[in-house]
């Protein structure tokens, strides 16, 4: 940068000068990915976590540089105050760039290194653009290519957005328990196939929920743990050329100081600067936790539906009117709204999928529209689990009598006495019921193969929701 008036100045870069706005701390090449990839309205500044990655790796760079002599004292404070400031949430409006570009996330590298450097100047005591006293791509940049420090901080931005979610997913899954305890002493039918089963509690219902998805904490760690070994030093291949030979040291050892976490570097740089299965195992189990959620959205919707010719075995807390010509009607819009973002979920593990599968030779040039993805699934997941515990489960209602009537008048609770009378005799009751429209009670009285008290003992709740040894015999 060598013009500059009050409302503008001027950078050049390999293409030619352009005219920066003096109040925008970017510079000339996040302007040309502005211009290239307007595709689409999912920006950086959108995601304030992957900011906070490219601010922690170029933080380290600088510490690391600093160290190696490459930077002074002076341009080490102005970047790391920088850097600093864009932690603490400064800044963010500076990172306007489309999250999907081409270049193999060049321009999300250099936006970082543009507004780090600008605003280091500032620090420093000179204008945005001065670049004599601080260069983004030499300084800001140093012993860095894109190829190392965009996966770098897509990693450790990942890695921050796991931390948030997985506490977003333990509130779930408590809430879930919470309604498990809530209504331990309803019992209601199971159903397999959509089809009566046997009688359990609808307690059971809710901790089997929650128990499905605590399952998944320890896989969701078990990837996201991988976010934390990083290619840092790799520079453009691999092969660590630019760098000095103390440098990928030196940067791993200022991650784990600034961020706090074990981070480690990759033990093959080459194999690693390609490798983009750490994205594409954790949206794997993004994908498994969807699946599950997406289930218990269905049967939510399922055991609620009616309210007068559906199940109506538990009432969702109403949210708004269903309808814009039925009068009265409610829908369960809340399930509904998180069963499409379990699908969101599901394509979005397709798209990282395929991108994955496109490295060729030293990188992979789809890291963008991966880490979108992945960035993306846990904001939605994120904001769809509090709005499902909000603003649904914690206001779900039994209607107990109506669970116990299903009971009754269930042929399933015909399984409950095959052990004790035989499947003959349990077999003619359930064919007899069905073709007469009596009770199993009623008929196992009747043909007087149990005396009542025996039949109540069997048929009480505390034995039909587990496994029981009962030395109970029938009459005939």
């Amino acid at each position: 940068m060598e013009s500059q008036n009050h409302n503008f100045r001027i950078e050049s870069d390999l293409i030619g000068e352009r005219q920066i706005p003096a109040d925008k701390l970017y510079g000339v090449q996040t302007l040309r990915g502005i211009e290239n990839f307007r595709i689409s309205n999912f920006l950086l500044s959108d995601y304030p976590l992957f900011i906070h990655g490219l601010a922690w790796t170029k933080e380290a760079a600088a510490i690391a540089n600093h160290r190696l002599g490459i930077i002074n004292d002076e341009q080490k404070k102005g970047i790391v105050q920088a850097c600093e400031e864009i932690l603490a949430g400064q800044h963010h409006e500076f990172f306007p760039v489309d999250m999907i570009q081409g270049g193999a996330g060049t321009t999300t590298n250099m936006n970082a290194n543009e507004v780090i450097c600008n605003r280091a100047l500032q620090i420093m005591g000179h204008n945005p653009g001065e670049f004599k006293y601080l260069s983004p791509n030499d300084h800001v940049n140093g012993e860095q290519s894109t190829n190392d420090a965009y996966p770098t901080a897509i990693h450790l931005g990942l890695y921050a957005s796991h931390l948030r979610f997985r506490k977003h997913l333990i509130e779930l899954i408590d809430s879930l328990k919470a309604k498990g305890k809530e209504f331990a002493h309803v019992l209601k039918m199971g159903r397999t196939q959509l089809q009566d089963a046997v009688p359990m509690t609808l307690g059971q219902t809710f901790n089997g929920f929650a128990s499905i998805l605590e399952q998944e904490l320890g896989n969701l760690d078990y990837a996201a743990k991988e976010f934390l070994t990083v290619n840092m030093g790799a520079t453009a291949i691999g092969t660590g050329i630019c760098a000095e030979p103390e440098y990928a040291e030196y940067v791993v050892e200022a991650l784990r100081q600034i961020t706090g976490w074990e981070v480690e570097l990759s033990a093959d740089l080459v194999g690693a600067t390609s490798d983009t299965s750490v994205m594409i195992g954790y949206s794997s189990e993004l994908k498994r936790i969807a699946v599950k959620v997406n289930k218990i959205c269905n049967d939510l919707r399922l055991i609620s539906s009616g309210p007068r010719a559906g199940l109506n075995e538990i009432n969702l807390p109403a949210m708004q009117p269903g309808s814009s010509i039925m009068p009265g009607k409610v829908n369960p819009v809340i399930p509904e709204v998180m069963n499409q973002i379990c699908y969101k979920v599901m394509g979005n593990d397709v798209c990282v999928t395929m991108a994955g599968d496109a490295a060729q030779m030293e990188l992979n040039a789809m890291e963008p529209v991966m880490a979108q993805c992945c960035f993306e699934s846990l904001d939605i997941m994120a904001n769809g689990f509090d709005t499902l515990r909000r603003l649904c489960i914690d206001g779900i209602e039994a209607n107990e009598k109506v669970c116990a009537d299903y009971i009754k008048n269930s042929i399933g609770i015909v399984t409950a006495l095959n052990p004790i009378i035989g499947y003959k005799n349990s077999t003619k009751i359930a064919k007899e019921a069905m073709e007469t429209g009596k009770g199993v009670y009623e008929l196992v009285l009747e043909h007087d193969i149990l005396d009542k008290k025996d039949l109540d003992t069997i048929l009480s709740p505390e034995n039909m929701i587990r496994p029981v040894k009962l030395n109970i015999k029938p009459k005939h």
